[in-house]
Parts: structure tokens; sequence; C-alpha cells
């Protein structure tokens, strides 16, 4: 039945290579095969305490898919609320994130808003993508009470290029003194300047257990325009890192991208900021979402809970 359902699945393209046209065909076809039923074999099924719904936010100059997880119970509001943004940066779709995000939305409880982000593409950068998690952020918690939740009680999570875009908002957040309480990074890239590659976890698994380098190389190029500055996208090298939320940095150590959660953890520590460190030894990327293959998925998500939930802890 596996390998029945990978073979359903699109083959990546030559990154090297890669033209628009055939990125557009590539990304479209795999973000419905992540959202098929049949990649829920890998992905997990979404908790059914949890009810799920596509929601269209209204931004300055555009409209943004969310997606929202809800308790499905009589739970009283006003609730805590999670802005949740997906991985993958030129790829993905926050239904591929069901599994886990709906599961806290149920057992915190909580209103969890999963920002359907602008992908990278040659007319998309890794700043318009930023400015969507911090924009949808602004958006809800300014109509709280229509969306039900309590503006007191607020934390960002991410995953990957969403664990770049959420400690993105958690800088903007304390310079606009928005009251964030947690943020959530797993498995984040927070380098995409010209370090980005000058790590020993990339040179450890830049190849294995998949080709990431290839892939990363191409990510940072849609990132960053020539002529941009990356060091504005890239939260390991904000010129400030104290007075941020408290985090919960949660590391796979067979990624690529292993040592930018760490050295991003060691800033935080050493400007004042809370953070917790968590490794998970022989996970890989993105297993957070891959509960039907990695079962270090459960314990991970199990940390995130006991976090969030004594972070957004009735004040």
């Amino acid at each position: 039945m596996s390998e029945n359902i990978l073979a359903a699945r699109p083959a990546e393209p030559d990154w090297k290579t890669v033209t628009d046209e055939e990125l557009a065909v590539y990304r479209d076809a795999e973000n419905a095969f992540r959202a098929s039923t049949a990649a829920q074999a890998f992905l997990g099924e979404p908790d059914p305490d949890a009810t799920i719904a596509w929601q269209t936010v209204a931004l300055a100059g555009r409209d943004l898919p969310v997606r929202v997880y809800r308790p499905a119970g009589d739970e009283q509001a006003p609730l805590p609320l999670v802005v949740h943004v997906h991985g993958g940066g030129f790829v993905g779709t926050a239904v591929q994130c069901d599994w886990v995000v709906s599961h806290l939305a149920a057992q915190l409880p909580a209103v969890v808003v999963s920002v359907e982000h602008r992908l990278l593409a040659p007319d998309s950068s890794l700043a318009d993508a930023a400015d969507d998690g911090w924009d949808v952020l602004q958006h809800v918690v300014r109509d709280a009470g229509e969306w039900g939740v309590d503006p007191a009680r607020i934390a960002v999570f991410g995953e990957s290029c969403g664990g770049l875009i959420s400690a993105l908002t958690a800088i903007r957040a304390r310079d606009s003194q928005f009251p964030l309480v947690a943020q959530v990074l797993v498995n984040p890239a927070v380098d995409v300047t010209d370090t980005m590659f000058d790590y020993a976890s990339m040179a450890e698994y830049g190849y294995s257990p998949t080709p990431a380098d290839p892939m990363l190389r191409f990510f940072r190029q849609l990132a960053v325009p020539a002529g941009a500055d990356a060091r504005a996208v890239s939260p390991l090298y904000a010129d400030e890192l104290g007075g941020l939320a408290p985090a919960l940095v949660v590391v796979p150590t067979r990624d690529a991208v292993a040592d930018h959660g760490r050295s991003y953890a060691e800033r935080l520590r050493a400007a004042g900021t809370s953070v917790r460190l968590t490794e998970y030894p022989d996970a890989p990327h993105a297993f957070l979402s891959l509960p039907g293959l990695v079962p270090q998925a459960e314990t991970a998500r199990a940390e995130i809970l006991k976090f969030l939930r004594a972070a957004l802890a009735a004040r």
C-alpha cells in the first residue's frame, strides 16, 4: 500500500535547472497530493474532536486563505490563539499539518489559524510570505471578538520555512509591543544569507537521507531576490534577540538545517530570551508532519502541547 501511495506522488524536478513553468506544475501536483486522503497514511488523520474550515482573510491588497481549527465541543470563548505556518517554502499547504494542528486545537484547547501564505516564486519572495504571517496575526487579534480568541493569550508556531516566518513574526511582535506569549519553532531554517550552507549539519545531511542541498539552494534563490538584504529575513542575524516571547526550538538531528535551530537557540539564550532546545535523535526534517513514518512525531507533538498549554494558561 505504501509503495502505491508513493508512486502516486509527483516526481521532484531537477532543482538546478527547473523552469518557472515546471515549478508551478510541480507545486500544484504536490500540494494536491499532500491534501489527498491517500497522503493521510503518512501525514496522519485529523483529531475528530476538532473542526476544520477554510476562511478568507481580507488583507491590504490581497485576500489570503487561512485554515482554521477549533475544538469541536462547547468550549467557552474566548480561547487562546495560535497562529501556525506550514513548511515547504515554495511548496506546501496548511492541510499537510492537519494532524498536529487539529490535535493542538482540540487538546489545548485553542483556536489555531494556519496561514496559507504566498509561496516562494520568481514573483513572490520570503519577505512576502513573512508579511502574510504577520498580517494575519494582526488581523485576527484586531478582530479578536469575531474570532472568539483572547488577545492576551497568543502564540506562534511554525515548521521549517514556517519556523523562519514564525521567528520573524516574534521579532516584529516584540518591536511592535505586541502581546505574544510563546513561539514554537520546529526544524527552523533561520539563515538565508551567504552562510546558510556553512554548517556541519549541512555537510553531513545535505544529501542524506534525502538530497536537501540542491532544494535548499533553490529555496534560497527564490527567498532572497538579487540585491535584497538577506539579513532582513534571517532571524539568526537579527540585531537584537532579547525580549522575545519564550521559545521552544525543536530540532530533528538527521536534518541539513539542524544547526540552524541549534545556533538560533544559542543566540536567543545569549540575548536573555527564555528558550528550550529539544533534539530528536535520528528524526529527519519535517518529521512532525510525518507521524505515519516517524514515531517521534507523537512525542514532539506532546511536548509542543505541554509547552503551549503552560504558556497559554489563563492569566
